[in-house]
């Protein structure tokens, strides 16, 4: 097969940026939400995600087009701008949030399964390990099969799990009671939700996750057909899935009470749909949830080995990393990251980590990588870099570069100091593999000012270590 054949089009890399953004969060929105918020701050909450995210989009749309030269999205836009060291680590954070989140994903996935078969209990029983386990090293070969094969399955699941959520909004749309939703509209009747303000705020990390993804088609820049194609499928992908979560969020609300949300089990689209239709509304939701799944543990897979081995291209990452397989299929990067999640797996069968826990510690792991894109972005517009027979572009996307960086800012505010600790005890230990991709360049480690980082990095994981001991921080 040539190379030109091997090549990712629109609609393949559409269906990345889908793909990673619709996994399982969505189908767990309607509880998710509730649990923090009322009606109202859910409103508020989805307009500052859908400009933040939005302008993330932008960026990434932006980037892609003015540096066509750097084929890592993410990681490379972080290294061209501000050094080595935060290019290894908006690598590195991106590549821990990928595969917690596929662990995340395959407890939902055999929690789902446990509503027909009870032995996976919540998704973290020996069966549901095992099966899981299964599930990953299938997924695993299929990737060293090739990435365009990889793709098209991903392509089909797709369109596959997207049925399911239209049929919901259509019939949860006609079920909708205007009176429900706003009867508590500001959340007041439930103390615990706190004011408007502390509804959004807590609110903001599972918009975050449902987002995770956008940035899909930017990380495999270097095998799209067309460079265009990568912003296009970006926004569009983002519109598309935006569309879908506020439907499925604002809909639910007017179907069953905030107090009632809060209290399903997830998947939580399951009982409302159940609500409205009977049981075979749970049903088809929890099918749904399993084709999602399926495709997002894919496609999130393809990401977070494809990223270790743009960072070990060019020499940020160890040298081993960059083997590929006769697909050219990054083996050794897919063999590392499974094998964490694999390993990932069996601790969660001793401390019962659970979904939502996993979920805010892979969001929180994101939250850098999209800091530093959407702080080159802005960068580039203050110099005028790639803008200099383009001013009004310029004017205008520096000012969409500054939105995406304040709102990636309010996200680590919004996460809270917790997160903050526990991403710098993930972030400490990533030193050693780029020490060790240092040494094989024969160069310095770190510079000055990067010395002083990874200082700063090491006070926190030691605060994290501490709080974990102490109980006042927990996974």
């Amino acid at each position: 097969m040539s190379q030109s054949e091997q090549k990712l089009k629109l609609g393949a890399l559409i269906a990345l940026v889908v793909g990673s953004m619709i996994g399982g969060g969505i189908f767990s929105l309607p509880q998710n939400m509730a649990t923090s918020a009322g009606p109202g701050a859910i409103l508020i909450g989805w307009t500052i995600t859908g400009v933040g995210m939005l302008t993330l989009a932008f960026v990434f749309q932006s980037l892609a087009n003015r540096k066509p030269e750097l084929d890592a999205g993410v990681y490379a836009y972080a290294k061209a701008g501000f050094g080595d060291y935060m290019g290894f680590s908006s690598a590195w954070g991106y590549w821990l949030s990928a595969w917690i989140g596929n662990v995340s994903y395959f407890v939902l996935l055999f929690s789902a399964l446990g509503f027909f078969f009870p032995v996976f209990g919540e998704g973290n029983t020996l069966a549901a390990i095992i099966g899981a386990s299964l599930v990953l090293w299938c997924v695993h070969f299929l990737i060293l099969r090739g990435i365009r094969e990889a793709a098209f399955v991903n392509l089909v699941t797709t369109v596959a799990k997207v049925v399911p959520l239209v049929l919901f909004i259509v019939l949860t749309a006609v079920a909708f009671e205007l009176e429900l939703f706003t009867r508590d509209f500001w959340g007041t009747g439930s103390l615990e939700l706190g004011s408007v303000m502390d509804q959004v705020r807590n609110m903001m990390l599972v918009t975050v996750w449902v987002f995770i993804g956008i940035e899909g088609a930017s990380v495999y820049s270097a095998r799209a057909k067309r460079r265009a194609d990568v912003g296009r499928a970006t926004v569009i992908g983002f519109v598309g899935v935006l569309l879908l979560l506020v439907l499925v969020n604002v809909l639910s609300m007017g179907v069953m009470s905030q107090a009632e949300l809060a209290g399903l089990s997830n998947p939580s689209m399951a009982g409302v749909l159940e609500r409205v239709v009977g049981r075979w509304g749970a049903i088809l939701i929890s099918v749904g949830l399993i084709v999602s799944l399926a495709g997002a543990l894919l496609a999130w897979t393809l990401l977070c080995a494809e990223i270790l081995h743009a960072g070990a291209r060019d020499h940020t990452m160890p040298r081993f990393l960059r083997k590929e397989n006769t697909k050219k299929v990054p083996v050794n990067a897919l063999w590392v990251s499974n094998g964490l999640i694999q390993l990932f797996l069996i601790i969660t069968l001793f401390n019962d980590a659970t979904y939502l826990s996993l979920l805010y510690l892979a969001t929180s792991m994101i939250l850098v990588p999209y800091f530093w894109s959407a702080a080159y972005a802005l960068l580039l517009g203050v110099r005028g870099e790639t803008y200099e027979a383009a001013p009004a572009e310029r004017r205008k996307d520096t000012i969409v570069a500054l939105v995406a960086t304040l709102y990636a800012v309010w996200l680590v505010y919004a996460g809270g100091v917790q997160y903050v600790l526990l991403s710098a005890l993930l972030y400490a230990p990533g030193a050693l593999f780029f020490a060790k991709a240092k040494r094989e360049l024969g160069e310095p480690v770190f510079t000055s000012i990067e010395k002083l980082i990874f200082a700063a990095v090491l006070i926190g994981a030691a605060i994290a270590v501490y709080g974990l001991y102490a109980g006042f921080l927990s996974l």
